[in-house]
């Protein structure tokens, strides 16, 4: 199981009304260190599946969505609850990490 592109901004908006938990990888085509964690993504996608939807968002197609969280530097997931941005961990990280952050808003 892989983490599915989120298309655009409607979509984003979508999933903020309608998800209690979700994680989105702010990822770009050029980005070397976003080919790093885009694994530990897809592997937090399938580990995570019954608990929180995992999503990752092209930056260069949705300029405003990182705008509006104030992404400056990708590889940055952010992980969203109730609505609101719960998190942001920016940079390369090892899969525990990620999951362990998870977990703590899951909790």
């Amino acid at each position: 199981m892989t983490a599915l592109y989120i298309q655009d901004e409607t979509e984003f908006d979508m999933l903020l009304e309608s998800e209690p938990l979700f994680v989105v990888d702010c990822t770009a085509a050029w980005c070397g260190p976003c080919k790093l964690i885009a694994p530990l993504i897809d592997k937090l996608a399938s580990e995570y599946s019954t608990r929180a939807k995992v999503f990752k968002l092209d930056l260069d197609a949705n300029q405003p969505v990182a705008k509006r969280f104030g992404i400056r530097s990708i590889p940055a997931v952010m992980i969203f609850k109730q609505g609101e941005l719960a998190e942001t961990m920016v940079g390369v990280k090892p899969y525990e990490e990620f999951s362990s952050t998870l977990d703590k808003h899951l909790a």
